[in-house]
């Protein structure tokens, strides 16, 4: 059972179209990782239109995955960018999203087989 994402979105939309769910968390296993990378850069860094740009980028992901906590938090790296915050105001959350990211993917790989 799945405890650190829900598709009960992705079924809603695909009309539980099994193939494009296929495609909704193939797409999130291969390209949220790389995204969180260059979110990770841009914090470090203090890029903030990269940090944006790929925050922005993964919200709706987040979203439709049910994975309520690391959406919520994406909108406070998403705000942190336009406030052009210090690195240390973010650290904590982004560790969180990372953290929540790598149990949904690890999840998921075992639970699709991928």
């Amino acid at each position: 059972m799945a405890l650190n994402y829900n598709l009960a979105k992705v079924y809603a939309l695909s009309d539980n179209d099994p193939e494009f769910v296929m495609q909704i968390i193939s797409l999130f296993v291969t390209e949220v990782p790389q995204d969180m990378e260059q979110i990770k850069a841009g914090i470090k860094v203090k890029d903030y239109k990269l940090a944006y740009s790929y925050a922005h980028k993964i919200k709706p992901t987040l979203d439709l995955l049910g994975m309520n906590q690391a959406f919520e938090e994406i909108l406070l790296v998403e705000a942190w960018t336009k406030n052009e915050g210090k690195r240390r105001e973010i650290n904590d959350t982004f560790d969180s999203i990372e953290d929540q990211v790598e149990k949904a993917i690890k999840e998921i790989k075992k639970d699709f087989d991928i």
